[in-house]
């Protein structure tokens, strides 16, 4: 079961293996792009390429698709970034259970978008946790860990690549053990358990009265979506890339943009900005920018009219 780019390696990873996959359960499909047209999930793609028959309840609580799981019989479900909590009905049809690959380092990041936290709040590492999955959030006995530090040019996108393969390796492993009975569940300290919630729209957006560091963790952490975003007069400005300065001004406030230079204050320190786009056009490196935009210093970032 699993839905994202995120659960494409595990995936693989289960098909390449000695296993029988017998099926993958997907969300359905969405309308994606400007043309709104329905698209595959990425998972989805793979089970046609392998001719592995698809499920895409609209609901994993309804009565058919749990009598379609009943029919397949599965020993063991193994869930990797689906979208959606579980029925205590579902977790317990497989004799095995159901096995998790979740992104982070539980109990820490519990939630739907652990990887894109843990770079906003200054993670300095992350990792992945097999876990036997329970009614709860992501609170169910640990299997395996499998860390790997957060670089200091890590995005949402780069570091999601990387611990998808770690991922898929572990997965691999856990069931491997799990086979030879050498797996010893670890239940997960609930006093240490923070938690890392869906993303929005609206956590995108800038707070320049926060340091510089804070306000660059945002901006990579909330990449590929939403975006870190801020506003020049009435139009959103994204910005993709940016670098932390020691330069003062005043929160938000332009302090240069010339020579290809886009710095702007915040609450402590300043941001010189590499990449960014402007609501309605492309995104350009900042020198780029500046060439068919001037930002005189002096303008003031986040205040709309």
């Amino acid at each position: 079961m699993g839905t994202p780019e995120f659960a494409v390696a595990s995936f693989k990873a289960l098909i390449n293996s000695k296993e029988d996959v017998v099926a993958l359960v997907s969300q359905p499909d969405r309308p994606r792009g400007r043309g709104r047209k329905l698209s595959p999930t990425p998972t989805k793609l793979v089970s046609e390429e392998f001719n592995i028959p698809v499920l895409q309840p609209d609901t994993v609580k309804a009565d058919e698709f749990l009598k379609e799981i009943r029919d397949l019989d599965p020993d063991l479900i193994v869930v990797t970034a689906y979208g959606k909590i579980l029925p205590k009905s579902l977790l317990e049809l497989p004799p095995h259970g159901c096995i998790n690959v979740h992104a982070s380092l539980l109990p820490g990041y519990r939630g739907a978008a652990p990887i894109n936290w843990a770079i906003v709040r200054g993670e300095k590492v992350a990792g992945v946790t097999t876990m036997q999955m329970d009614e709860g959030m992501d609170t169910g006995n640990m299997l395996l860990k499998k860390q790997t530090p957060i670089e200091d040019n890590d995005t949402g996108e780069t570091l999601t690549k990387r611990l998808s393969v770690i991922g898929a390796e572990l997965l691999i492993e856990t069931i491997k053990r799990l086979k030879e009975g050498t797996l010893t569940a670890e239940k997960q300290d609930d006093t240490k358990a923070s938690y890392a919630p869906m993303l929005k729209r609206e956590d995108g957006l800038i707070d320049w009265n926060k340091p510089s560091k804070e306000i660059r963790n945002l901006i990579r952490g909330m990449l590929p979506w939403p975006g870190a975003f801020t506003h020049l007069g009435d139009k959103m400005l994204k910005i993709y890339s940016a670098k932390s300065a020691l330069s003062k001004g005043n929160p938000g406030e332009v302090l240069s943009s010339v020579k290809g230079v886009l710095e702007v204050g915040c609450g402590e320190g300043s941001l010189v900005v590499s990449e960014l786009q402007i609501e309605g056009g492309k995104r350009l490196d900042t020198k780029s920018f500046l060439t068919g935009r001037k930002i005189e210093p002096g303008t003031v970032l986040g205040r709309t009219p």
